[in-house]
């Protein structure tokens, strides 16, 4: 038995009314299937065909399942015990694959980080999971990760096992573990949760999200068909792949249930990307909108041959419609736009929707099953065309966050549905326009950052009075942060700020864009004012300033 989270942690649950299991299990979307039995399936159907490229590595399915066992037991082995969280930052590399199916096959519970991720996020995972281990690569895009390893022992002592793949510098070695396969537990109940994601972070650091086995199989399943992957698709991981959007829609997940052929790329731009498309004749890809335009862009003067890619995702952030057409255009494949959210719900506009639905509206449900209210603030129902509150349930869409009870009460309904934070129009056929966060979330090139995060740490500078960080379109990025500052004592400079964010031990994305110093935030007569209208006053007074447009 592990330290003190093994005896007294918060159960891992997902729980549905039984009247909506028996529907959804009636209506064919909950089928009883977990990741270790489809993957066991799929390594016995699929032996010899390759199911995971990257770098030099080429997986077949048999030898994915069997790296899978070697890890899952070479974990139990450790000390380990099913039920056990454990905390995966790794990036685009094989081993990704390969330690998340391990964790399936010993009944462990991956809690995904993203490679951007620092000190202060992993601490954050790791505390409110309650996790007994991390397993990251030596090093990843210049980081040590087995620097921050040690700093979080230090600070987070039950994270006792310390796995890396590469140099393991005093650690454990991802390639050493061994264990006996006969070990390994029998496949577990498909309502049970399989992994926690990580929720956009809207107010503060990113709450956890439960997943279970059947909702989350559900939700890739159905994926493949909308989106047309097969056994012949070969699906590009061009973002993080501890992204939801690029593990399960339909993501490499839903390729490998389909026996296509998962290619990891190690960087997301064209000069990277494109020539893994030629090599590999990959026919699938997601992207967020900044790059599905640079890579539009650069369709017209590369020499790689693209012919093979059949759809291009766009998601993680608003398409609008003038960039669909330039994306159509330059790549001169399928556009597909996608809108969801790790808590479920996802939109697709279909392979076969008119040009017109496919540019100007970010799709409809994945199920007949998923229900959707737009409603306006005092939760009333809107008509079709008018603007609302996306709220949403479905087979597919968690009722519960992870051990945070005050993020649960504001964020879901007492029958059940999800406020998402999102607004939307919704047209006839129930298609969504979206038209932008309800909250202080900051979409920055389809990362999502909380306001409040950053003006906490801006704060704890002492050369700043008040900080308030707000959205500001950009071309390129979709949106950009901008920090509103009011120094106090020493005067201080942007880029000292910048590297003050920065040393606080949190992701580079979250490091304002911009910093304006200003003498008062201009408050009403009154003087009392809420953080997101002052935020709103803010953003409404530099765009007029700077002539900037929406």
């Amino acid at each position: 038995m592990n330290a003190s989270f093994s005896s007294a942690r918060v159960p891992l649950r997902q729980v549905w009314p039984p009247a909506l299991v028996a529907r959804y299990r009636a209506a064919g979307h909950w089928r009883g299937e977990t990741f270790p039995g489809f993957l066991r399936e799929r390594a016995e159907r699929f032996a010899g065909d390759i199911a995971v490229v990257g770098g030099d590595t080429r997986l077949t399915y048999a030898q994915l399942w069997q790296d899978a066992g070697r890890i899952g037991a070479g974990l139990l082995a450790q000390g380990l015990i099913p039920g056990d969280r454990v905390v995966v930052q790794l990036g685009n590399v094989p081993e990704f694959v390969t330690v998340v199916c391990g964790l399936f096959r010993a009944g462990l519970i991956p809690v995904y980080a993203l490679p951007a991720h620092r000190i202060t996020e992993v601490v954050h995972f790791a505390r409110k999971a309650e996790a007994n281990a991390y397993i990251a690569a030596s090093s990843y895009e210049g980081f040590d990760y087995r620097t921050l390893a040690r700093e979080l022992q230090a600070q987070v002592p039950e994270v006792q096992h310390v796995i890396i793949a590469g140099d393991a510098a005093g650690f454990t070695a991802l390639a050493s573990l061994a264990g006996d396969l006969d070990q390994l537990p029998a496949d577990p109940d498909p309502q049970s949760v399989a992994f926690l994601q990580i929720s956009g972070g809207s107010t503060g650091l990113s709450k956890l999200i439960p997943r279970t086995h059947d909702d989350y199989l559900y939700s890739f399943r159905a994926s493949n068909a909308i989106c047309g992957i097969t056994q012949d698709s070969v699906y590009l991981v061009a973002l993080p792949a501890a992204h939801n959007f690029p593990m399960s829609s339909p993501g490499f997940f839903g390729t490998l249930y389909a026996g296509g052929r998962v290619v990891l790329s190690p960087g997301a731009g064209p000069e990277t990307a494109f020539g893994l498309i030629a090599r590999e004749r990959v026919t699938c890809v997601g992207l967020v909108p900044p790059l599905a335009l640079l890579w539009a862009q650069a369709a017209a003067t590369t020499t790689h041959d693209l012919s093979s890619l059949q759809v291009v995702q766009a998601g993680g952030a608003k398409l609008v419609p003038e960039a669909a057409r330039r994306v159509i255009a330059g790549l001169g494949c399928t556009l597909q736009q996608v809108f969801g959210m790790a808590e479920g719900l996802v939109n697709y506009t279909r392979l076969h929707d008119s040009e017109e639905i496919i540019v100007s509206t970010q799709g409809r449900p994945i199920s007949e099953d998923d229900e959707v209210l737009v409603v306006d603030d005092h939760g009333n129902p809107v008509a079709d065309g008018e603007t609302g509150h996306l709220l949403t349930r479905g087979p597919y869409t968690i009722r519960s966050y992870h051990n945070d009870p005050a993020a649960n009460a504001r964020a879901f309904t007492e029958d059940g549905f999800y406020r998402t934070g999102d607004r939307v129009q919704r047209l006839p056929g129930g298609y969504l326009v979206v038209q932008g966060r309800a909250t202080d979330h900051i979409n920055r090139a389809g990362e999502k950052i909380s306001a409040e995060e950053i003006e906490d740490h801006l704060l704890a500078h002492p050369s700043v009075f008040d900080a308030a960080v707000v959205s500001i379109p950009d071309a390129y990025l979709g949106e950009r942060s901008c920090a509103f500052i009011i120094a106090q004592g020493e005067p201080t400079k942007a880029a000292s700020l910048k590297a003050w964010v920065r040393g606080r031990g949190l992701a580079a994305f979250k490091v304002p864009d911009q910093i304006v110093f200003v003498d008062a935030f201009g408050t009403t007569a009154v003087g009392k004012i809420s953080r997101r209208e002052l935020r709103a006053q803010l953003r409404e007074r530099f765009m007029q300033q700077t002539g900037e447009t929406r």
